[in-house]
């Protein structure tokens, strides 16, 4: 028998094929991850619209509510008014020259008279108007109402009710001091002195005229007016109409305050001083006045629930945002809400706290530059101001 040979070509061969050094098995294989689906959730808008047909014992109603979140960046609330405090325009004219995402509208006013506002109003941090005599304030009765009463809302976006009150007052070179009842106001109370700055374009001897709750009684017999400029006495005159110059004030007294301004002359130097004090001590940017129909949750005790129109109203939440509700009435498919139900409404809505504004034939809102209710006038009323939202 043969011995076997290996020759050197196949031992080359199998030192290719068998690698040198001990054999290694091949590592497991690796079970796939599993898959894992992620659901993101889209953030809630920062401001919504939303109508709704209601109910109520005298027949339907349609409402219209926005809530915006005042916590989200570039949402935040603004006063719209005009050049001056009793210019008026419509809510859309309001709305579009302001460029905000919503509007309601504001204040009671003087209606067809100087148009001013009846409470305070404060635009950009600056107090436009100071609130009139409790008699002389346009707007249903509202129990423990003040006509300093706002919603106001913070430099830091913090919406609040509060109460404005006008802290001014005129000083005389030889240390006297006389208080200064009304900022642009459009109604003195007796024996007081009023301030009207270039803010107001309107009758000034109008201010001084009525009573204290009486808008249609007569002028005071004693009326006076003395124009400041540079911190000097530069006039003392009777009282004027038309609008005040820039750089100028004007002090405007009745009876008692008449008196007290003829004790200065021209060339006196005086130096004349005012603000609005919130009653929280938070200083407002913007404020517009109204009264409170709810507060911490519950309706105001005592709310009309018969007379039924149409209203507009403006609340709080308890995480901040604010809400803004019309009615519509004067119709037999909306008849418009009571006073009671517009808590009610401001309540369903989610807020805690919140006011009455101007209704009737002023209600209007505005959403993304349309009118979402039905105003109960033919053409939309022009109102002095309205309070607006500006949102992304």
């Amino acid at each position: 028998m043969r011995d076997r040979v290996v020759t050197p070509a196949v031992t080359a061969v199998l030192a290719v094929l068998l690698p040198a050094g001990p054999v290694t098995a091949p590592a497991p294989a690796t079970a796939p991850a599993p898959i894992v689906a992620v659901h993101t959730v889209a953030p809630a808008p920062a401001i919504t619209h939303r109508e709704e047909r209601i109910d109520t014992p005298g027949g339907p109603v349609s409402t219209d509510v926005v809530v915006a979140d005042l916590r989200r960046d570039g949402v935040r609330a603004e006063l719209l008014t005009g050049a001056t405090v009793g210019e008026r325009a419509t809510v859309p004219v309001h709305a579009g020259r302001a460029g905000v995402a919503a509007a309601v509208n504001g204040d009671f006013f003087d209606f067809a008279r100087s148009n001013a506002p009846a409470g305070p109003s404060v635009r950009d941090g600056r107090a436009l108007t100071s609130p009139v005599p409790p008699g002389r304030r346009l707007a249903p009765a509202v129990p423990g109402s003040d006509p300093g009463d706002v919603l106001a809302v913070d430099a830091a976006g913090g919406p609040r009710l509060d109460r404005l009150t006008l802290d001014a007052s005129v000083g005389t070179a030889d240390g006297t001091t006389l208080p200064i009842r009304t900022l642009n106001a459009y109604a003195v109370p007796v024996d007081g002195i009023g301030l009207l700055t270039p803010d107001w374009d309107g009758d000034r001897n109008a201010t001084l005229c009525g009573s204290d709750t009486d808008r249609d009684a007569p002028c005071a017999p004693d009326r006076i007016e003395v124009a400041v400029r540079d911190g000097a006495v530069a006039e003392v005159r009777p009282p004027g109409t038309g609008p005040v110059p820039d750089g100028e004030q004007v002090l405007v007294g009745r009876d008692g305050g008449a008196a007290a301004l003829r004790g200065l002359a021209p060339g006196d130097r005086v130096v004349v001083e005012h603000r609005l004090a919130a009653a929280s001590g938070v200083p407002p940017r913007t404020a517009v006045g109204g009264s409170p129909v709810l507060r911490d949750g519950a309706p105001v005790a005592g709310l009309d629930d018969a007379v039924r129109e149409p209203r507009s109203a403006a609340g709080i939440t308890d995480d901040g945002r604010l809400v803004l509700l019309t009615a519509d009435g004067r119709d037999s498919t909306s008849v418009g809400i009571t006073l009671a139900e517009t808590a009610e409404q401001l309540r369903r809505a989610g807020a805690v706290h919140g006011v009455n504004l101007d209704g009737g034939g002023s209600s209007t809102m505005v959403f993304r530059g349309r009118v979402v209710n039905a105003p109960s006038e033919d053409a939309h009323r022009a109102v002095p101001n309205a309070f607006g939202i500006v949102a992304p």
